[in-house]
């Protein structure tokens, strides 16, 4: 120690022995990386090591493992094949011309509809129309019934006053102007050539038609009417044309026209 208090430290003075121990250190430093090396590369792997002086901080670079070939190329492999192709996805979405097709179709089994009921209600409008035909005329049948029913009492009541030499007119005579068969058969031919009526196939038997007619003394016609129906309306209003196209009748034989006449008229002749 000097005299001014302070410490100083000496020298090291075996500089050779330090030496020594450095390159001992340095020594072990190499072995021991040499075993860890060698360790290593029996393993299936190699790694790289640098020896540092020790004095240096930095840390020695990362090893490189070696990759295996087999892996090497499998991953080539799987690089070099082409990515699969996406297929697109069926739209769930019907397509346009679909359902166009789809529309027209419902259009078309509504128009068969719409018709089809169009066509049961014209068929029931003609059934109805039918029956209501059909009942019309069985009325009218039933009125002309009864009307040749007052007819014919009429005329037999007439008949039966004449015979009796009541006041009454026979139903070919008024008065002192009658209406003999002569006549009446003259003017049915004459009533007969001017009946336009075609026979019906079916015509079951030749019923007659009756009319009584009553004549103006120019022979015109004041009054007629049906006594008895053929049962063939059509035929029966032939015979009341024919009739009323046959006018005015003749005189007769007397230079006179009967005031009446009666006619019956067949279909078949």
């Amino acid at each position: 120690m000097s005299s001014q208090g302070l410490l100083v430290i000496p020298r090291e003075s075996k500089t050779t022995q330090s030496l020594v121990l450095a390159l001992f250190v340095h020594a072990a430093l190499v072995a021991f990386l040499w075993i860890g090396v060698s360790w290593q590369t029996e393993g299936g792997s190699s790694a790289e090591a640098e020896v540092w002086d020790i004095k240096v901080s930095e840390a020695a670079p990362e090893a490189k493992v070696p990759v295996p070939e087999a892996e090497v190329v499998q991953e080539e492999t799987q690089q070099e094949l082409p990515k699969p192709v996406e297929q697109p996805q069926a739209s769930s979405e019907t397509p346009p011309d679909i359902a166009l097709k789809a529309e027209e179709k419902k259009k078309e089994e509504k128009q068969k509809e719409a018709a089809k009921r169009q066509e049961e209600a014209q068929a029931r409008q003609k059934a109805e129309t039918k029956k209501k035909e059909a009942r019309e005329k069985q009325l009218k049948l039933a009125d002309q019934k009864k009307a040749d029913a007052i007819l014919a009492e009429e005329a037999r009541r007439l008949a039966a006053k004449s015979e009796t030499g009541g006041s009454g007119t026979s139903a070919y005579s008024t008065g002192s102007v009658g209406a003999d068969a002569g006549y009446i058969r003259k003017v049915s031919a004459e009533i007969k050539s001017n009946t336009l009526f075609n026979v019906p196939p079916g015509l079951n038997g030749n019923p007659p038609v009756e009319y009584d007619v009553e004549l103006l003394p120019d022979g015109s016609i004041k009054a007629m009417k049906k006594r008895k129906s053929s049962g063939v309306p059509g035929f029966d209003e032939a015979v009341r044309r024919a009739i009323e196209k046959s006018a005015p009748f003749p005189p007769n034989q007397a230079g006179k026209v009967p005031s009446r006449f009666e006619v019956s008229h067949k279909p078949k002749g």
